[in-house]
């Protein structure tokens, strides 16, 4: 990226009047996408997929971020490792994007042929003083956090991934999330910029006109509320919301799971993420339509069903954690207009279909859900780039986690030069 083009982006990010929206151009330029690519896509720690993926010895999935690519493969002692999907000879792609199952990882050029761990077993040809150690595989850091699949692009990862991986082990652990198999998998292509696509996961202003099958199951003074000017009934419904609050918690500490929200946000995070246990509406169970678990065996060796929501954000990411099934999704870029929503619904690997559950009732809110999401990027993005868009005020009460991603973005570009 040129100097004026990272002088644009900088004039562009400090043009926003605090406690409002970005710039439209911060969405829709070309140059801007390729800085955004290189410094949260390649510079920090990203989801790229979950240990279901690669389920067995020799399973691959290859992921594509930006013009990198990456093979996660779990070898043969059950490690999952990842590597730049680059063959040491000619740079050929090894493997095409998608999941595969291999013995060796084979180069279709030239036939040099890796294994599992990523070391050169054969390269034809190359003669008597051809070390073939030097031509390993270059491996991408990695970090296994419960099912998720984190890796970092750069040579020098941050740091604080510590703390993610530190607080949310302990959290995912009752759940057994290793030992988890996809039941339903999705792909859904935004028409919108990525900024746009964790803006709109950031808040629930929307929610209520808009879910009404997520609504079912969440708490709407979950969403944000402010006490002054609310109605006695309102009012009252606020202190039951507070007493349930209360008494769930209180329940879920008892038994040893914790609940307290945890916020690594702030502009000085690199590796930004939030986690809290969320009580679940109705029935109390999971986030289903009728809010009772769509899967009978539970997680891991759970045996209460009311776990509430365990959930995590980063900044490409989200995650729903029941008693009974996760809902995994995460993000990669693809154009200043276009991002890969991808999510996958894990359930217990010992979990039968059409025994303990129906994948229809399981999928059925967050499949909703992403493609509402989805029509709401797509008209965000387009109207943010109409000569027209002027960035209005946030909410204080129901968008703040927007404004603070706003403010860690800005930050993080700094940081970065930008």
């Amino acid at each position: 990226m040129s100097i004026a083009a990272v002088e644009s982006h900088r004039l562009l990010v400090d043009s926003r009047k605090p406690g409002h929206g970005m710039n439209g151009a911060l969405f829709g330029r070309e140059d801007v996408f390729e800085n955004d690519m290189n410094i949260f896509f390649e510079r920090h720690w990203i989801l790229v997929g979950v240990t279901a993926d690669v389920p067995e010895p020799g399973d691959v999935f290859t992921v594509d971020i930006g013009r990198s690519s990456v093979i996660l493969v779990r070898d043969d002692d059950e490690k999952i490792q990842a590597f730049r999907n680059v063959c040491r000879h000619r740079g050929a792609r090894l493997k095409p994007a998608g999941k595969s199952t291999v013995g060796l990882l084979v180069c279709p050029y030239h036939q040099w042929t890796y294994s599992l761990e990523g070391s050169l077993r054969h390269a034809a040809h190359m003669g008597r003083e051809f070390d073939a150690s030097c031509r390993n595989l270059v491996p991408v850091h990695t970090r296994v956090v419960g099912a998720h699949l984190f890796v970092c692009l750069s040579d020098q990862p941050p740091q604080d991934i510590a703390l993610l991986e530190n607080t949310m082990v302990p959290r995912f652990a009752p759940y057994g999330l290793a030992h988890t198999k996809i039941a339903h998998e999705s792909d859904i292509i935004e028409n919108g910029n990525w900024k746009l696509v964790i803006e709109n996961n950031r808040e629930c202003y929307h929610c209520s006109a808009t879910h009404p099958e997520l609504t079912a199951s969440f708490l709407p003074e979950d969403f944000g509320f402010c006490a002054e000017g609310l109605s006695e009934e309102s009012l009252q419904a606020l202190v039951e919301y507070e007493q349930r609050n209360a008494a769930a918690k209180k329940s879920w500490e008892d038994d040893g799971f914790a609940c307290d929200a945890v916020e690594h946000l702030n502009v000085d995070a690199e590796t930004q993420f939030r986690t809290q246990r969320l009580v679940i509406a109705g029935n109390g169970e999971s986030q289903t339509v009728d809010t009772r678990v769509a899967c009978t065996r539970l997680l891991g060796e759970l045996a209460r069903r009311d776990l509430g929501d365990v959930h995590l954000w980063t900044h490409n990411s989200w995650t729903h954690v029941m008693s009974d099934h996760a809902v995994v999704s995460y993000i990669i870029p693809l154009a200043p207009d276009k991002t890969l929503v991808r999510t996958r619904w894990l359930v217990n690997a010992d979990a039968v279909e059409g025994v303990d559950y129906q994948v229809q009732k399981l999928v059925e809110v967050w499949k909703a859900t992403n493609l509402q999401d989805a029509n709401l990027v797509a008209i965000t993005h387009s109207g943010t780039q109409d000569p027209g868009y002027s960035p209005g005020p946030f909410s204080t009460f129901t968008e703040s986690y927007v404004d603070q991603f706003s403010r860690w973005y800005a930050a993080r570009l700094a940081a970065h030069g930008v």
